[in-house]
């Protein structure tokens, strides 16, 4: 009869071996529930992100349309002087010619 008694062990120990995966398991589907929810989370922050870096990426392609704006402007503007310093280079000669008139015969004159 000690077999009978032997078997009995075995199928007590099974059954308790058993019973403790399925609480191993029942541990681990919590867990998993868990990093599902919180994979959910992160989720619904990166989806938050992505709208933000999309929003700011329209509002640098627009600050950069504005750049490109004022340089255009600061190149007509450098243009601009450029001719004015030519022009007024030009007065300059024009200026020292008619004091060199005026002065006539009297060079040492620094009036």
């Amino acid at each position: 009869m000690s077999m009978p008694a032997e078997i009995e062990r075995k199928v007590r120990q099974l059954d308790n071996d058993v019973q403790s995966i399925y609480e191993m398991l029942a541990g681990i589907a919590g867990t998993q529930q868990n990093h599902g929810n919180r994979l959910g989370e992160l989720d619904s922050k990166l989806a938050g992100i992505t709208g933000t870096q999309l929003r700011h990426g329209n509002r640098l392609d627009e600050l950069d349309g504005k750049l490109a704006g004022i340089s255009a402007t600061q190149q007509r503007h450098g243009n601009r002087l450029t001719e004015i310093d030519g022009k007024l280079t030009d007065m300059d000669s024009k200026l020292d010619a008619v004091l060199t008139l005026l002065r006539g015969n009297r060079p040492d004159d620094t009036r």
